[in-house]
Parts: structure tokens; sequence; C-alpha cells
């Protein structure tokens, strides 16, 4: 089994992080994501996401928009942005599916009714 991270475009840490080998600090990021708007991956997260991740792919606040439009449409649930972000990399074709099995952790409902529509909409 692959682990594959996932990160907004403008929140990169991880990936810069496990790339340099050490944690690293970058602005904080603007997105829409903002469970993941950090500037440093946690120390313990870190550790872990060293030894078992395999990876980490970006995916843009439109791509993840639409992945919160598809959970809704056809699966009928509610996801936040973060939580939308590894729908996001898969149906945008960052993440290569086939012909493994692919599972995917699309998480949080805490967005509430007002922001959600907003966020679909594009206001």
């Amino acid at each position: 089994m692959r682990v594959i991270g996932v990160e907004p475009e403008s929140g990169d840490d991880t990936k810069r992080s496990l790339e340099a080998g050490e944690r690293v600090t970058i602005p904080v990021p603007r997105t829409i994501a903002d469970g993941q708007a950090l500037p440093t991956p946690g120390e313990l997260t870190f550790a872990i996401n060293r030894r078992l991740a395999d990876g980490v792919v970006l995916v843009s606040d439109a791509e993840i928009v639409e992945a919160m439009r598809f959970a809704f449409e056809y699966l009928k649930v509610v996801i936040e942005p973060s939580g939308a972000t590894p729908l996001a990399a898969l149906l945008s074709g960052r993440l290569d599916a086939a012909p493994r099995r692919v599972g995917l952790i699309a998480s949080g409902g805490n967005v509430d009714a007002q922001r959600f529509t907003d966020l679909l909409s594009g206001s």
C-alpha cells in the first residue's frame, strides 16, 4: 500500500518539509482549506509522515471546490474544504489510480451551510 498526502497548493509545508528532510516554515497560506492553513507541520505529524508517506500532491482551491460539489451531488455527502483535498487529488488526476484500488479519507462536515453555498457558487 502507498500513502500519499494531499495539501492545498498555497499551503505546501508538509511537501516542502518532506523534501528537505526536516520541518520547514512557510508563510501562513491563504486557502479555503483552513484546516490545512498552517505554517509548519506538527512535530508528531511530520514524524509519522516522514516514516509512512510516499509523497504529497498539491491541489488548487478550485479543485477542492469541485471535489466538494462532486461529493454533494453524487455521494450526497457534505465535506469541508480540508477534508475534500484527497478527493480533489483523485478527481483532478493528481493521483494515478489505475489499475490500483484507491481508498481515501474525505472527512469533516465542519462547514456551515452559508460557507458551503458560497464556495460552490463562487462567492
